[in-house]
């Protein structure tokens, strides 16, 4: 769809005016700088509806497209569009930011323009990688979200902020240095082949590269995703920025941000660089299965809630990779629609843990221990959040988690069985944890005086529950918009490589 209303340009760059609003707001009134980032944040949500409400659900071009000759010189240009494969991800990035806002309202006592200046700021970075069509554009926004991320880290977050902040800052910039060799690379193998030097993504998924040349390019940007995931092993930075992170820092974190590695797999490894990608198919399940079941013992052994839960996240994103890069319709849809899951349900339990640490300043599950009597309301919706992110059948985490083991299994029975066994190990980490936290005699005095959830934080979880539901329940208005595109995606794959790729939905 095109539309002569530049709604994605609107979408990228009216957080970046939040931002800009919220900077000439006085320091001494926190409140009204709070209530204008939600009320632009409620805006910039509500805007973002009309790509879910109006995508044309029988094409697999892009949509809302926008192109701009920037650098004409260069081949570089302002260029938007969305598909099937990203607007829902847009969506979500524009609804966990208003729930980040409102678990914010609270928690943040200091430096309150600057931290929701940089969530503002973060938003823009996020969505603009979503929806650019240009390398240079991508690059750009993908930079720009490390900036806003590492001062929510390292200012805001807990005692160890400083190395989580820089550590994660490292990893993630390390892996984008070798993107940016990868993208000049490219760059100028496509000009030299065609004489037209260009960084627009559709375009240059038409380049024909050398196997040797394929190999090498698909490992630089497969590096840097795979850090963003993250895959194990590259995955060492993600408790330690989890767990020092703000709550808030903590739900977009695991929300939209990790996406971005598996959706740069999706967008721009596989489709650049199709038979390098299907080469290295059965490496990367490997690792994605080792990630599942590595991720769930480590949740086992945890004795801090924040930490087990960011453990859970390299488990759960296992399962993303791996429905991926089995190239059949259900593991790819399982695998989009995992996404959008993860980010619901692990936002959901950051969410909750960040209430109980704002009551009890500790996230020690060893401190806990009888809750669920003297917060019977944060019980229900946690045990709903619980049973989601154990893909309990009714909820959302077990659709996408179904298909993304259907697709396993017809790629590669071993695999397969080997990540079901996840789905075993996810039960027993989640249970025995909200076991110990909510159930029980209260040993501890401090826990008797806990209040339960308040009226804002009730709207918080309220919202996180229905999405539960209904995407657990009613999951096919969701499939209905990436179908199509997800069937061109790997048919695209098996004429670039000739590979017996199935594209038809079961």
């Amino acid at each position: 769809m095109n539309m002569t209303y530049p709604l994605l340009s609107v979408l990228i760059f009216l957080p970046l005016a939040g931002a800009i609003a919220v900077m000439l707001l006085p320091r001494n009134n926190p409140s009204l700088i709070k209530g204008l980032t939600l009320v632009w944040t409620i805006v910039e949500f509500a805007l973002s509806l009309p790509l879910f409400f109006s995508f044309d659900e029988t094409t697999a071009a892009m949509q809302f497209t926008e192109s701009v000759s920037w650098f004409p010189e260069l081949g570089i240009s302002y260029n938007l569009g969305i598909d099937g494969l990203s607007m829902l991800l847009v969506v979500l990035s524009t609804f966990l930011t208003v729930i980040c806002v409102l678990a914010s309202w609270e928690a943040i006592k200091d430096k309150v323009k600057e931290y929701f200046i940089s969530f503002l700021v973060l938003e823009t970075a996020l969505v603009g990688a979503l929806c650019a069509l240009d390398m240079v554009l991508f690059y750009i926004f993908w930079e720009l979200m490390l900036v806003p991320m590492y001062l929510l880290i390292g200012v805001w977050g807990g005692p160890r902020r400083i190395y989580a902040a820089i550590k994660f800052f490292l990893y993630t910039m390390a892996g984008s240095v070798l993107m940016l060799l990868a993208i000049m690379a490219l760059y100028f193998h496509y000009g030299a082949q065609t004489g037209s030097y260009t960084f627009s993504l559709l375009e240059l998924y038409k380049a024909n590269l050398p196997m040797g040349m394929q190999y090498w390019l698909f490992a630089a940007f497969a590096l840097s995703f795979a850090i963003k995931v993250p895959m194990f092993p590259f995955h060492t930075w993600l408790p330690d920025a989890h767990t020092e992170a703000p709550t808030a820092g903590s739900v977009i974190l695991a929300g939209v941000m990790l996406k971005m590695g598996t959706y740069g797999f999706m967008r721009f490894a596989v489709p650049l660089f199709p038979q390098a990608a299907l080469a290295a198919a059965p490496l990367i399940s490997t690792l994605a299965v080792i990630g599942i079941v590595y991720g769930a013992v480590m949740c086992i052994m945890q004795s801090d809630l924040k930490r087990l839960i960011a453990y859970s996240s390299v488990s759960h994103l296992g399962y993303v990779m791996l429905g991926l890069f089995a190239f059949n319709m259900q593991g790819l849809e399982g695998g989009i629609y995992q996404m959008l899951n993860h980010g619901v349900s692990t936002g959901g339990l950051f969410l909750a843990v960040g209430m109980i640490y704002e009551r009890r300043h500790t996230r020690m599950i060893s401190e806990f221990g009888g809750l669920a009597s003297v917060m019977p309301k944060f019980t229900v919706f946690f045990l709903i959040i619980t049973l989601s992110s154990i893909a309990l059948p009714g909820t959302n985490g077990f659709v996408g988690e179904f298909l993304i083991l259907m697709g396993a299994f017809r790629n590669n029975v071993t695999i397969g069985v080997i990540a079901t066994s996840g789905v075993v190990l996810g039960a027993v980490y989640m249970l025995w944890m909200f076991q110990r936290v909510m159930y029980g005699e209260i040993k501890k005095e401090e826990n008797r005086k806990l209040k339960d959830i308040n009226a804002r934080e009730t709207v918080i979880f309220v919202l996180i529950a229905f999405f539960i539901f209904f995407m657990g329940l009613y999951s096919q208005p969701f499939f209905k918009k990436m179908d199509v595109s997800a069937a061109n995606y790997l048919q695209f794959i098996h004429a670039r490589t000739e590979a017996p790729v199935s594209v038809k939905v079961q």
